[in-house]
């Protein structure tokens, strides 16, 4: 892959722009709430640490790991939780961070887990929303960038187990 030629969809400037009108949204929909950021690993690591400096309400932060990729570029559909919710969420206005939602699956499979646990309100913020791929009935309160069906990595997403470092979002071009 190193050999062919990055199309950057999203410079490092643009997702800065974009972080913080997007905080600023959490932040106004969350005042006066009892926030809890819940960060899916590993991919959101990054746009979660970048997206919590822009809120500007008192959040307590936690991690969940979940995997339904595997090493390829499509979603196995199967949502597997690796690492639970560490911490007593009931009563909190959880927001699921993650760095983008396709198919649907895991956001929705979260969203339903959180709830179980108690929590007030659920909601979610992703970096990159993919509609065509959409298979659960559900759509991301917060939304970054908008993209086509396109395998994109950078900034957190990543390739097999790379690429999560590059500070912007990339695809490969075809070799066409």
């Amino acid at each position: 892959m190193e050999n062919k030629k990055r199309n950057i969809l999203f410079s490092k400037e643009q997702i800065d722009e974009q972080l913080v009108v997007v905080g600023k949204q959490i932040s106004e929909d969350y005042k006066d709430k009892k926030l809890y950021v819940l960060s899916l690993l590993r991919g959101s690591f990054i746009f979660a640490a970048d997206i919590v400096r822009h809120i500007d309400v008192p959040t307590k932060i936690g991690f969940m790991t979940t995997s339904s990729y595997g090493h390829g570029e499509e979603s196995s559909g199967v949502v597997k939780v690796e690492h639970d919710v560490p911490d007593n969420i009931e009563g909190y206005d959880v927001l699921i961070v993650d760095d983008i939602v396709d198919t649907g699956n895991t956001m929705e499979f979260v969203a339903n887990h959180v709830k179980s646990l108690g929590a007030a309100s659920v909601k979610s913020c992703v970096l990159l929303d993919k509609p065509s791929r959409r298979v659960a009935n559900i759509n991301p309160d917060f939304c970054c960038f908008e993209i086509p069906d396109l395998f994109v990595v950078g900034y957190g997403l990543n390739y097999g187990d790379y690429y999560r470092n590059i500070p912007y979002v990339f695809n490969w071009e075809s070799e066409e």
